[in-house]
């Protein structure tokens, strides 16, 4: 019979903990990341409808979430971007893990999984990848909801011409942050 050495058992134990605790850290990271996009993004949106309704929210998530993304990205060496099954924008077609994860949270979400727990980090060839759900709330509904105004739609098409992020319901699953760190 073929038994490790205590020494090399003891070596993969310590390489099996080491992964933990990176993937650990690496996913306590990234849920920081998210939180510092949401923390920024929303306040300016709120914003944006008070002063111009809807169609001055369209400028802000056109403008400034890519602003964003690409700030938290350059400060912290992660990838970060918002990714759906029905994207407004091209930059926010999903790949196809992400498209994997996503199905995979509709499908938790349709099982009675709390929305606020629709995530998932792993370790992929040298890179962790990480995800977090963006759920419809009623305020999303303005700009992705049904039977938008017209003036609202000419908006949305003059930033996003291949727009696909119509038609929500509250509670739905819009899209997710997607984070990726490469490890080696």
């Amino acid at each position: 019979m073929n038994r490790l050495s205590p020494a090399p058992l003891a070596i993969i134990l310590l390489i099996s903990a080491f992964t933990v605790n990176a993937s650990q850290e690496l996913h306590r990271d990234a849920m920081s990341l998210v939180k510092q996009f949401g923390a920024t993004l929303k306040p300016q949106l709120i914003q944006a409808m008070k002063q111009g309704g809807p169609e001055n929210a369209i400028d802000v998530c056109a403008v400034k979430a890519p602003q964003i993304a690409r700030e938290l990205s350059g400060k912290s060496g992660w990838s970060i971007r918002r990714v759906s099954l029905k994207n407004r924008n091209a930059g926010a077609v999903a790949d196809a893990w992400e498209r994997s994860v996503l199905e995979e949270f509709e499908s938790q979400l349709a099982s009675g999984k709390p929305a606020k727990a629709l995530e998932r980090g792993e370790l992929i060839d040298g890179e962790y990848r990480f995800m977090k759900a963006q759920v419809t709330a009623p305020l999303c509904l303005k700009c992705h909801g049904s039977n938008l105004p017209r003036p609202l739609l000419e908006k949305i098409k003059v930033h996003y011409p291949d727009d696909l992020a119509l038609g929500y319901q509250a509670g739905e699953i819009r899209g997710a942050f997607s984070l990726s760190f490469k490890t080696e």
